[in-house]
């Protein structure tokens, strides 16, 4: 879920949960591995994408001594393997090896199903592929023991009631104060996890060299960009430890493989606590460090942990009870982050929210028209939070005209590029939701905006809301990303500064190897494709489809992210 700022622009089951919640802070411990220095667990998942294997990896990487106190968690590196369950249980034995970073505010659980489309595809073609999608260090804050539990209620007390769960009492949203080490999880960190992560589960460079595609969703194609030029052992004139030493080809997801946010602009709010970078590189880690300045990127309307762990929650309740009557927005507590959350995403216009009535609490949704309310293009007014899942259904709706007005010359990279709409009758009838599959059937009422407009139609929906509840809910690492660490996105817009700058020893590294670039037509580069980078354009998909897309899309074609990643998997070119 990436939001990257424009260029020279200032924004303001138990088992799971055991293994992923934090532990105690702890003092920074030897760099060493002995024999408990990784595990797998399988997962178990409700996908209808059948004949891939799932399981949750975790390495033991320690932070250098200087990273100072943390969770003891936040000492390993994890991922979710996907893999052909008719495939060689070693990923060494694989035909490739996919391996992906995820965008701001993301985590592994986005990637679930194009993973599971892309090895189901390749396995198809007689190869056997895996994909590792990759949780940031920082992952390692979020404590899913209330998802865990399969129960909304249960979800609900636990975050915000401080009731147990699993037998665990939540220990509270962190503030600044305690997440002191994120002040040193810049670029340089980040690819030497990737790096470190690689070494450790593929020792053989050269089997790396010829089986490892690298690259990354949104903000991840500049986290792919700085690790093909990097150096990791300190000698620029030894290559083998080069990032593009260790691919044999980057793949770019909605995003290009670069070392400039200039392809990801206008995409994040203006609210958001992301420091004046004009300060300069040595000023803003001083800040980071002392604690002057937040080191968790956030913004009070749903980008804080408070309110991106009701995402989660929605798709528990969407995949638990979905055609249910959702109770949710009555249950949870009263607080500034949720009411503001609530009034952004589900305002008709300027006057109910400055209003608060109606509010989404008094509509009837069911838990899948929540959802979609959450997520779906036509209905968030945050274009990196958008996918393309369906439309209401069983009751009229109307223009949502806030946060802009439908049909305006609001600029569309923060706000996407659809019409919104919003349930018109509180108290009313029970609004369902219409699937991706099901726009532009016979019994669809086609709803229109008030110029006449069409809000959707089928050739602009192509994710399930069961398979992006699924990712929500089911995944053991979040698909979103609650902590990310400021320093990431300021030493990114700092790369002229010498403290990046000299990060990129191997630029040549860039255009080293092959690239496939899968672009959403309708997502954050929408209008300005860069065309000498011969991208394949998914037409009608938003910035999350594609990650969240179905495997069988509802015109017959073949999912074309999954299908391309599978052919460049075949023989990068």
């Amino acid at each position: 879920m990436d939001m990257s700022r424009s260029r020279g622009r200032t924004w303001s089951g138990a088992a799971l949960a055991a293994l992923l919640t934090a532990g105690a802070l702890t003092a920074a411990a030897p760099d060493a591995r002995g024999q408990n220095a990784r595990s797998e667990t399988p997962v178990v998942s409700a996908s209808p994408v059948t004949g891939v294997s799932e399981s949750v990896v975790r390495v033991r990487v320690p932070l250098p001594a200087s990273a100072g106190a943390r969770p003891a968690a936040c000492d390993w590196l994890s991922y979710l393997r996907y893999r052909s369950t008719d495939g060689p249980a070693s990923s060494a034995d694989a035909d490739r090896v996919l391996v992906a970073q995820p965008g701001i505010l993301e985590g592994a659980g986005a990637f679930d199903s194009v993973a599971r489309n892309t090895v189901a595809l390749a396995a198809g073609q007689g190869r056997h592929i895996e994909f590792w999608a990759l949780d940031r260090r920082s992952n390692c804050l979020e404590d899913r023991t209330g998802i865990a539990s399969g129960d909304q209620h249960t979800a609900v007390d636990y975050y915000y009631r401080g009731k147990q769960a699993g037998g665990r009492t939540f220990g509270g949203f962190l503030g600044n104060e305690r997440l002191g080490w994120l002040a040193k999880l810049g670029i340089g960190q980040t690819v030497r996890d990737q790096y470190d992560l690689l070494t450790a589960e593929l020792p053989d460079q050269g089997l790396r060299k010829r089986k490892v595609l690298c690259g990354g969703h949104s903000l991840g194609g500049v986290i792919t960009g700085y690790f093909a030029a990097a150096d990791f052992d300190g000698d620029p004139g030894t290559t083998a430890d080069a990032g593009y030493q260790q691919c044999a080809g980057y793949f770019a997801l909605d995003t290009t493989v670069s070392t400039s946010l200039a392809d990801l602009s206008g995409s994040i709010p203006d609210d958001t606590n992301l420091p004046d970078v004009g300060l300069g590189h040595a000023a803003v880690q001083a800040g980071l460090d002392s604690g002057v300045l937040p080191r968790s990127l956030s913004a009070p309307v749903l980008l804080n942990p408070e309110t991106m762990t009701l995402l989660a929650i929605a798709g528990l309740g969407a995949t638990r009870d979905p055609h249910g009557e959702a109770d949710l927005p009555r249950y949870l507590p009263a607080g500034l982050n949720i009411e503001a959350t609530n009034r952004f995403l589900f305002s008709r216009d300027t006057a109910t929210f400055l209003s608060g009535s109606p509010a989404v609490k008094d509509f009837r949704l069911t838990n899948e028209a929540v959802l979609g309310a959450l997520m779906d293009d036509h209905s968030v007014p945050l274009a990196f939070l958008q996918s393309s899942v369906g439309f209401f259904d069983g009751g009229p709706v109307v223009d949502k005209n806030f946060p802009a007005a439908n049909g305006s010359s609001q600029p569309t990279g923060l706000y996407g590029t659809e019409y919104k709409a919003i349930p018109e009758q509180p108290h009313g009838p029970l609004y369902t939701w219409r699937d991706y599959d099901r726009v532009g059937d016979a019994d669809d009422p086609g709803h229109r905006s008030a110029d006449g407009t069409p809000f959707t139609n089928a050739g602009k929906e192509v994710t399930g809301i069961q398979e992006l509840a699924r990712s929500l809910a089911e995944q053991p690492l979040d698909f979103t990303e609650q902590y990310f660490p400021t320093r990431l996105v300021t030493d990114l817009e700092l790369a002229t500064s010498p403290q990046v700058k000299k990060l990129l020893v191997h630029p040549e590294g860039l255009t080293a190897n092959p690239t496939l670039t899968v672009l959403a037509g309708d997502g954050l580069l929408a209008g300005r494709i860069p065309a000498d980078l011969h991208p394949v354009v998914a037409d009608g998909y938003q910035h999350l489809d594609v990650l969240t897309a179905a495997a069988a899309q509802n015109d017959g074609r073949p999912e074309p992210v999954s299908t391309h990643l599978a052919l460049f998997a075949r023989s990068p070119r």
